[in-house]
């Protein structure tokens, strides 16, 4: 035995191809060997597997970018076997492979499938490389994708191939990002940077994660490190952050690299609460003890019962060159193309790539020895890599406690206020189900003060007599991005997220990202499994009037409208009971986004419980007046656009005039759809029909911009003279709400003077002189203020 070890420790140690062991893993590697935790034998073996794995991947990463076929006898390419617009992340992808099977060799080390995050999801082709030689790839790559030369071939053709089926889509399963046909892969990572300030919230307790992490990253979106401030025991899973540390930005040395590099990094790191060590990223093995020497430091913390927060998080920093193992490396081209030329055209640059694959080059006997080494989950009865808990995330329904509806005669109350309660009851009704809840700030202006009670700040050392707790389920921090990723990661829970709404746009590069990689789920038959996830924006651009056009945005919602409307919902309810049964919908649902648009002022009650139901079933509900008898309809959308359409309905009533009020909840409800799945769930003709008259004027009032609004209901548009549209025209300062209403042409007298010509009346026959000069700038707003009757 002692013989047959030395013989695998010395096959280990000679390395393979580029791949060589320093002293400092030989001595980590020899002291992790002797801990008792593994046989000595399976454990060196697995490293040399490990070697070989990394090296047929990097072989095979970039025969992605540059060749249309390999050839497995490691014969030299010709010219005709190159691409002709070769492309890829090349550099990037190639640090990615020994992280990745250093991932895969710990699992199989320690019989245990962790969970994986890849910020930098233009590396994909790392990924997908070794998936295709392990055999684990997703349901759309089978028999598409193996380690055969036909199966390595395809994968290196559809590359950048571009390909598209007669519908328009993506026509192999293949992209330039982690997608959903990418096996294990939970998020594009097309947004650098949200990896960063999702990873600590994601694994549940029980849970391994292993995030790779982007130095670019680390400049681009601030927030992670916060990480060991959010971090805890009781309530989250063991996080092994490693950051590949390659030094270069597209055209740059990053930030990291500027300022001293990994000393530097490390020591900024300490101050934020991590527990940081250097490893070599350019080998395998080290990945390997980093990951099962991180979880044996945090989970040693974690079971000291004197513990105290912020926990020490062990952060592995993996030192390596951009684009290790090929020409180019450490260069700019390494990024995407590090060949000085194109092989298929340039002999030298043919060459060059000829030599380096051969040193990358391992046998397809050797390849399949390497496999059956570290792709052994099957016989250690665990999911493959693939199969990973995040990867495949349900949690139970949540239980939804019956909503204490308000009476519509009750005095105006605040819809936030109702939104609070009800949330608190869901939240006991789940023990369960973990909670976070995104905050950038004020959470009791916002009067979500019985959640923020319940569930309190979570912070490291807890203020007496404040609501704070050091395991809060209130992720709160001037970060929106960061706040907004607590919720969006916790995928195994319930979540929610509070901001005021012209802040919350900081958002929507996080949000978007997890709305199309949900959506792409959809589209490929893989419906994403997580409860969905309500975005509340509050302290709105009506009602934020004394605070400038920069708290003045509705921005979010109409960028929302851009995504596809099943997926990416956005609601306005108009009081309490309609706010507490959109919640309902929402928490009903599964990876979906709600953004909800929802007042925080004292509004008055236009829906009972069983009106609010079916308002937020059909999208919308009619308020007031008769579709059979009405000369005008009037559509709102918004709280305060439903209170002005109902004071222009009630003066046009005492003219004589018939006026429908429709308060739309869910625009995208009413939209053209742009796809099956969508059609599925916009409103039918008949629903439309039933709920907007056709031949009847229309005049939209919309708490976004009138123009995206006009756009998104088009099938309620009958063109120009007989459809207009009123909205927020980019106008406001400091202001009250009638003030912002009036600049905005959206008071009640507006809205006569919009809907008159699209009706055939007016305007003197419904306004008086006073309110004509004021509308026409020619008098003053006062004139509006008591003359609604």
């Amino acid at each position: 035995m002692v013989a047959t070890t030395s013989s695998a420790v010395e096959h280990w140690r000679s390395g393979y191809g580029p791949i060589t062991h320093g002293d400092e893993t030989v001595e980590r590697i020899r002291t992790l060997a002797q801990s008792g935790r593994f046989d000595p034998e399976t454990f060196y073996r697995r490293l040399a597997a490990a070697d070989r794995l990394a090296c047929a991947a990097m072989w095979t990463v970039v025969h992605m970018t540059y060749a249309k076929r390999v050839d497995l006898s490691g014969a030299p390419l010709p010219a005709d076997a190159f691409k002709t617009a070769p492309e890829g992340h090349t550099g990037g992808s190639l640090n990615m492979v020994p992280a990745f099977v250093g991932y895969l060799t710990a699992n199989a080390l320690s019989a245990t499938t962790r969970s994986w995050l890849m910020g930098q999801g233009h590396c994909v082709a790392a990924v997908e490389a070794v998936n295709a030689l392990t055999g684990d790839v997703s349901d759309a790559q089978k028999g598409r994708y193996d380690r055969s030369e036909k199966g390595l071939s395809q994968l290196a053709a559809d590359f950048y191939s571009y390909a598209i089926d007669a519908d328009g889509r993506p026509a192999v399963p293949i992209g330039s990002h982690a997608g959903p046909n990418t096996a294990g892969a939970i998020s594009e990572g097309g947004y650098l940077g949200f990896a960063e300030v999702q990873y600590v919230h994601a694994p549940l307790p029980g849970e391994s994660l292993v995030a790779f992490l982007s130095d670019g990253a680390f400049e681009e979106q601030r927030g992670s490190d916060w990480t060991a401030r959010w971090w805890r025991a009781e309530d989250c899973g063991l996080v092994v952050p490693i950051m590949i540390l390659n030094g270069r930005r597209i055209e740059e040395r990053a930030q990291i690299a500027q300022q001293g590099g990994a000393a530097w990094l490390a020591d900024h790191l300490r101050l934020n609460g991590f527990d940081p060590f250097g490893i070599d990223g350019r080998d395998p093995a080290a990945f390997v003890w980093a990951i099962l020497t991180a979880e044996e430091r945090l989970g040693r913390f974690a079971a000291d019962p004197a513990r105290s927060y912020p926990a020490p998080i062990p952060y592995a920093i993996a030192e390596t060159v951009k684009g290790f193992g090929f020409p180019g490396a450490g260069t700019n081209a390494a990024h995407n193309l590090p060949l000085a030329a194109n092989p298929s055209r340039d002999r030298a640059a043919r060459d060059a790539f000829n030599e380096a694959a051969r040193a990358l080059f391992v046998a397809p006997a050797d390849i399949a020895a390497a496999v059956s080494a570290i792709a052994v989950h099957q016989e250690q009865n665990r999911p493959a890599a693939s199969r990973h808990p995040l990867a495949s995330r349900h949690p139970p329904q949540p239980i939804q406690p019956q909503p204490q509806w308000t009476d519509t005669n009750a005095p105006p109350d605040c819809a936030m206020h109702a939104l609070d309660r009800w949330f608190v009851r869901l939240v006991d009704a789940n023990p369960g189900l973990r909670v976070r809840v995104g905050n950038p700030d004020e959470l009791s202006s916002n009067h979500m003060s019985a959640t923020l009670e319940r569930l309190r700040h979570r912070v490291n050392a807890p203020e007496t007599g404040v609501a704070e707790a050091y395991d809060g389920g209130v992720i709160t921090a001037l970060n929106e991005e960061a706040v907004a990723a607590a919720a969006l990661a916790n995928k195994g829970g319930i979540n929610l997220i509070v901001s005021y709404e012209a802040f919350a746009m900081k958002m929507l590069g996080g949000l978007r990202q997890e709305i199309v990689f949900a959506r792409r789920q959809r589209e490929d038959g893989k419906e994403p499994g997580w409860i969905s996830v309500p975005l509340v924006v509050t302290s709105h651009t009506w009602e934020n009037s004394k605070n400038e056009q920069s708290h003045q945005d509705p921005t979010l919602g109409e960028a929302l409208f851009g995504e596809m409307s099943d997926t990416a919902r956005v609601l306005f309810p108009v009081d309490a009971n309609s706010a507490v049964a959109t919640m309902v919908s929402v928490f009903d649902g599964r990876g979906q986004v709600g953004c909800v648009i929802v007042s925080k002022r004292d509004m008055p009650h236009r829906f009972d419980g069983e009106a609010a139901t079916r308002f937020v079933a059909d999208g919308a509900a009619p308020v007031f007046g008769q579709a059979g008898s009405a000369e005008l309809q009037i559509v709102a959308i918004g709280a305060y656009q439903l209170e002005e359409a109902l004071k222009a309905a009630r003066r046009l009533k005492a003219r004589g005039r018939h006026v429908l009020v429709t308060a739309i909840n869910e625009p995208g409800r009413f939209r053209i759809p742009r796809d099956p799945i969508e059609a599925r769930f916009v409103a039918t003709d008949d629903t439309l029909a039933r709920l907007f008259p056709p031949g009847v004027p229309r005049l939209i009032v919309s708490h976004t911009r009138p123009e995206p609004m006009l756009g998104l209901l088009r099938r309620l548009d009958e063109g120009p003279k007989r459809t207009g549209a009123r909205g927020y025209i980019s106008r406001g300062g400091t202001l009250d709400v009638a003030g912002m209403l009036f600049a905005n042409r959206c008071s009640w007298a507006h809205l006569i003077d919009a809907a008159a010509p699209l009706a055939g009346w007016s305007r003197h026959d419904h306004l008086t002189p006073d309110e004509r000069n004021a509308i026409d700038g020619k008098g003053t707003p006062a004139a509006l203020s008591t003359a609604t009757q």
